[in-house]
């Protein structure tokens, strides 16, 4: 679930008018949100039917997933800075157009190559969307009632986008065609353009207004390569290409972080890292992620390709974690006052955890009330008492002038979590149905069954270690572990 929340930089211009058309836009901005969000969860649903007609390798159809994850999440940071540089509104604008057409390049692949490149492309351009939406809606309702108002709102959207995704991406596929899962983009991103043009007015931050460009290059090649290597690892750990990219991952990630060291303008400033309590929840965020973004698109594939369930039925089958979410979260929120963050990411991960072993234990000829819904309603209990305080902590102890870029961090962990579990899983799920003799259809559902469990396991020891996470980082007293009211942590998928 993802992107940066708005920088505290003031305004060179507010939007103005009547209050009226201040809501108009916060439909507008909304509208985009769902976009963002939908377009992470959509595609799963419509995968074995694109794997299918397009003769996707295993490998292809995870980077149609990874790709869009890795492009939207290594570029949040930079996205974030041009649309506070650049201008907000007409970032905002370049980024719906360049979304809606990657939408409609990867409607009409022919290839598996070109529905990836689609995909990357979409991630870049939701980069540039996102924290520029996010932004507008900061200095459209700068304060009081209506500011709180409008963030509920836009976080209620974020909630309810990927389960939408899931449900439309079952239409789509059952009805129409798995290529409107990428198509069905345009006519939002059209009406999106005409009422930004119409409604919103452009404003860009205050002082001065310098790139780290180097930083930027850095990071977007330091991430790839190192989700590259963990794709290659499906051939074997030892090899001299997975070692090579794993190494040159760490050694420009390790080159960016000196970098923003020494830069006046760094594109992260550490100070936002460095913090135990904060550098814990990113870390947290990431395995989150990887569960979210990652293992869950393995439960999608099970539903389909070895239960057998249509599209729609497979997305509606996947409803009872996010309702359980929507349940468990306001509870958690009000639990989360009087006992503190602590206890919640401590005992969150490993009823999730626990989910996903339950999960694991799923056969060919399984039922799907017996082995997978219980799992699900226990993952999405486990994830609410994640969610809750793992928003609230991007921000504890955050300067006002850091606070956008410590939410786009949270936001960015997010998906990069996402992109390094899904090649890690891949790699799993790999060598465990590699191993698998086929002789018939009914064995091939056996090794896959086997290898989908393989990666509900992988999955479920990340939960551990994120508790072991939240008992070492997440230390101090309730109320400073809190942030003041008047900060905002909005995530974007």
């Amino acid at each position: 679930m993802s992107a940066s929340a708005a920088t505290a930089s003031h305004p060179t211009e507010a939007p103005s008018g009547s209050p009226a058309r201040r809501w108009w836009v916060l439909v507008v901005l909304a509208m985009t949100q769902l976009i963002v969000v939908l377009d992470g969860t959509i595609v799963n649903i419509a995968l074995p039917a694109a794997q299918q007609e397009l003769e996707l390798s295993d490998t292809q159809r995870q980077w149609v997933v990874t790709a869009y994850a890795l492009a939207f999440g290594a570029l949040l940071l930079l996205g974030g800075r041009i649309a506070d540089y650049w201008g907000r509104k007409r970032t905002y604008l370049v980024g719906m157009v360049g979304f809606g057409a990657a939408s409609a390049f990867g409607g009409f692949a022919q290839s598996g190559t070109e529905l990836i490149i689609a995909r990357g492309l979409q991630g870049v351009f939701a980069a540039l969307m996102a924290p520029a939406a996010l932004a507008l809606l900061t200095v459209t309702f700068s304060h009081g009632r209506d500011r709180n108002t409008a963030f509920a709102v836009f976080g209620t959207v974020a909630g309810a986008g990927a389960a939408v995704g899931l449900i439309l991406g079952g239409v789509l596929t059952e009805f129409v065609d798995w290529r409107w899962c990428l198509l069905v983009n345009v006519p939002f991103v059209i009406v999106g353009l005409i009422a930004g043009l119409v409604l919103v007015t452009e404003s860009k931050a205050e002082g001065d207004n310098r790139y780290d460009w180097l930083g930027a290059i850095t990071v977007i090649l330091g991430l790839g390569s190192l989700v590259y290597g963990f794709t290659l690892a499906e051939g074997g750990w030892g090899s001299a290409d997975t070692i090579g990219f794993l190494a040159l991952g760490a050694g420009l990630l390790s080159l960016f972080v000196f970098i923003e060291m020494r830069v006046a303008q760094p594109l992260l400033p550490l100070r936002i890292v460095a913090d135990r309590v904060r550098g814990g929840a990113f870390l947290m965020q990431m395995i989150v992620g990887s569960v979210m973004i990652g293992a869950l698109l393995y439960l999608t594939f099970h539903l389909q390709i070895v239960l057998g369930f249509p599209p729609l039925e497979a997305g509606i089958a996947t409803l009872p974690m996010t309702v359980a979410i929507m349940i468990v979260a306001p509870i958690a929120t009000k639990l989360l006052p009087a006992i503190g963050p602590r206890p919640l990411l401590i005992i969150g991960p490993l009823i999730a955890a626990a989910a996903l072993v339950y999960l694991s234990r799923i056969t060919a000829d399984g039922d799907y009330f017996v082995q997978v819904l219980p799992a699900l309603i226990v993952l999405g209990i486990g994830m609410a008492m994640i969610f809750v305080p793992m928003q609230n902590l991007a921000l504890t102890g955050v300067a006002p002038h850091d606070a956008g870029a410590a939410s786009a961090t949270a936001n960015a962990s997010m998906q990069i979590g996402g992109s390094i579990g899904l090649s890690v899983f891949t790699t799993v799920y790999a060598s465990v149905t590699d191993q698998a003799t086929v002789t018939d259809q009914a064995s091939q559902l056996v090794a896959f069954t086997q290898g989908y469990s393989a990666a509900f396991i992988a999955a479920a020891v990340g939960l551990v270690i994120a508790s072991v996470i939240a008992i070492v980082c997440i230390r101090g007293r309730k109320e400073d572990l809190l942030p003041s009211g008047d900060q905002q942590a909005v995530h974007l998928g």
